[in-house]
């Protein structure tokens, strides 16, 4: 009886779960939980421009019913699409982005040279310059806007791509970010450079600008969502459907006696793909400049 009892095996005893692992278990938690308030917003959005019924929408806030979609439909998509009439924001989309796409690769051109001179050039002045562009960099834009409006409208610029792309091109804020990743590239990269015969703009061309992937991505993502989410510029200097972006068309939906909220979901869907997309595609070199590397090329 005894030999049954001794081949018996004995229960392990439970190990207690180290310090480490019980801070893993939280930090996992907490990033979940963050992650979930960040995506459910998202997520309602979506679902709800799939939903057909307006009025279905407003019942479900509030519920896990917000979540679901029992029918989905792609009739409020089909029906915020057009390139013309009441709810052409097809062509407000395609507005948004040829500002978008203006403004981003115009930017990049002239902040990027303007912080090269600053970073490598010769002439003197150029510390007094850059704490200039410092300085207007705390300025707010609220603060110059009406000014701005009486130049444009003067120049009878209201009312055009132009008004929305050309005031925004230059930023002290873009100038000194690539001005921060050119000054701490090597000096010998300009002097090879010299020695080989190269100008100074072939030197910025071919060899500073290809190093600068991580700034420009970077540049690239801020600026495109600040050009994005542009709303009391384009308010104030459109007038008609021509130039207006999207930000400023979706807001015409709260204007109303009726607020149409599948239609107006779906719209806001559309306004989120493109800088959405544009976030993914520059998203390795947009991280990699926070955390050093792009001083390493």
């Amino acid at each position: 009886m005894s030999d049954i009892a001794l081949s018996i095996p004995q229960a392990r005893t439970a190990r207690p779960r180290s310090p480490a692992t019980v801070l893993r278990i939280i930090q996992t938690t907490c990033i979940f939980i963050i992650a979930l308030v960040i995506v459910s917003p998202l997520l309602l959005l979506v679902v709800a421009s799939l939903k057909d019924d307006r009025f279905q929408i407003l019942a479900d806030m509030g519920s896990f019913r917000a979540f679901w979609v029992s029918n989905p439909t792609l009739s409020n998509y089909a029906e915020v699409g057009h390139l013309s009439g009441e709810l052409a924001f097809g062509r407000y989309l395609i507005n948004s982005l040829i500002i978008l796409v203006t403004t981003v690769c115009s930017g990049l051109i002239v902040n990027s040279m303007a912080a090269f001179v600053l970073a490598w050039g010769s002439f003197k002045g150029r510390a007094v310059i850059l704490s200039i562009v410092i300085a207007l960099y705390v300025i707010p834009q609220e603060s110059i806007i009406m000014p701005l409006v009486i130049m444009v409208s003067r120049a009878g610029m209201t009312d055009t791509f132009a008004v929305q792309i050309v005031p925004w091109v230059a930023s002290p804020l873009y100038i000194f970010l690539f001005y921060q990743f050119f000054a701490q590239l090597p000096k010998e990269l300009l002097e090879a450079a010299e020695i080989d015969g190269a100008s100074f703009f072939r030197a910025y061309r071919s060899i500073f600008l290809p190093l600068s992937l991580p700034a420009l991505a970077t540049v690239s993502i801020l600026m495109g969502i600040e050009t994005w989410n542009q709303y009391l510029w384009p308010i104030l200097v459109t007038q008609t459907d021509y130039a207006r972006p999207i930000a400023v068309a979706i807001a015409t939906f709260f204007g109303q006696d009726s607020i149409y909220w599948d239609r107006a979901m779906a719209a806001s869907v559309l306004m989120m793909i493109p800088i959405l997309g544009l976030y993914l595609a520059f998203q390795r070199w947009f991280v990699s400049s926070f955390i050093g590397s792009a001083v390493k090329g």
